[in-house]
């Protein structure tokens, strides 16, 4: 048996005994965090029967409140006990949005993730970078399990992947992850709802909000690098949430000449959060990581505090450097 093998049982082993379990993932939540959460959480309620609380301190996106299982989802941890937590598709302590004195007074950490960058912080970590989204692993666990999938699960895990991979676009797509959506795809889900959910419910809201941002897109290096900014002005002409922006870098990254997609999003006057992606050739984790940030080689982020045109010059210093 490998190791991986190994540490999957080992948290199966963990979550058989203890009673009270919290589940979460990142802020600013996604398709794989949050798909990943709801199918762990469906699955040890169904295998277990324990005390779970599914916890997602974000607003769920509009796009995945289709998702079965949605309405069990908390905001809180108020009046919650909770002696094991399982962090899921979270690159760090710092971005699971709970007091770090709650990872320190529980008794087991479980972290679950899929990001090269993943600072270890568990008790038990299983990461896997070759894994194409956290909700592979997650399947990975479940069939540890011996749990029937349902069509409820297999649609949460089924979301989760499909999200990361971009609906089976990106490299990080392999055999095994075609191999996970077929057995999916036996439990009988419906992907024309999920990829209508997913990639076909674009709000207005979105769409004015990525007209904006794209009056400031300007090429670089010989037009290989593409970026553009979002402000708290232009959030609050279109009516759109900050939470619901990257579809704007991705748009930008699918320009058939840009190699490098870059989105620098204003929160205040001195704090910028930027989203990163590549097509091909450019590992923009290593970007981000220069700026303390994470991720994947062409899916990353970060967050810098300076005013947003002082960040985008030294933010695109940095992308011209990766072309070096």
């Amino acid at each position: 048996m490998n190791n991986y093998s190994e540490l999957l049982l080992k948290a199966i082993s963990v979550i058989e005994n203890y009673d009270n379990i919290c589940i979460t993932s990142h802020v600013n939540p996604d398709g794989d965090s949050i798909g990943s959460v709801l199918a762990l959480g469906l699955v040890i309620k169904k295998k277990f029967n324990k005390h779970i609380t599914m916890l997602v301190p974000d607003k769920v996106p509009n796009n995945l409140t289709f998702l079965p299982g949605i309405d069990l989802i908390e905001t809180d941890l108020i009046g919650q006990k909770v002696d094991l937590f399982i962090a899921l598709d979270c690159g760090d302590e710092n971005r699971l949005g709970v007091e770090k004195s709650l990872l320190e007074s529980v008794s087991v950490v479980i972290n679950i993730d899929h990001h090269i960058t993943n600072t270890d912080f568990g008790h038990i970590n299983i990461v896997n970078p070759k894994a194409s989204s956290t909700g592979e692993i997650v399947y990975d666990l479940i069939n540890h399990m011996n749990v029937e999938l349902d069509k409820d699960i297999a649609t949460c895990i089924y979301t989760a992947i499909s999200s990361d991979t971009g609906s089976f676009k990106y490299d990080n797509t392999t055999s095994k992850t075609h191999m996970i959506a077929s057995k999916l795809l036996d439990a009988r889900i419906d992907t024309n709802i999920i990829n209508t959910n997913l990639y076909q419910s674009r709000s207005i809201e979105k769409t004015n909000l990525l007209v904006a941002s794209l009056n400031t897109l300007e090429f670089f290096n010989n037009k290989k690098i593409g970026l553009a900014m979002i402000t708290k002005k232009m959030l609050e002409e279109s009516n759109a949430t900050s939470e619901e922006t990257d579809f704007v870098v991705n748009f930008i990254r699918d320009i058939d000449i840009v190699e490098v997609a870059c989105i620098l999003k204003e929160i205040d006057n001195n704090t910028i959060k930027i989203s990163f992606r590549s097509k091909k050739h450019v590992d923009v984790s290593q970007i981000a990581k220069s700026f303390n940030g994470g991720g994947h080689a062409k899916a990353s982020g970060c967050t810098i505090y300076m005013n947003i045109e002082e960040g985008k010059q030294l933010v695109l210093e940095e992308i011209v450097k990766a072309f070096r």
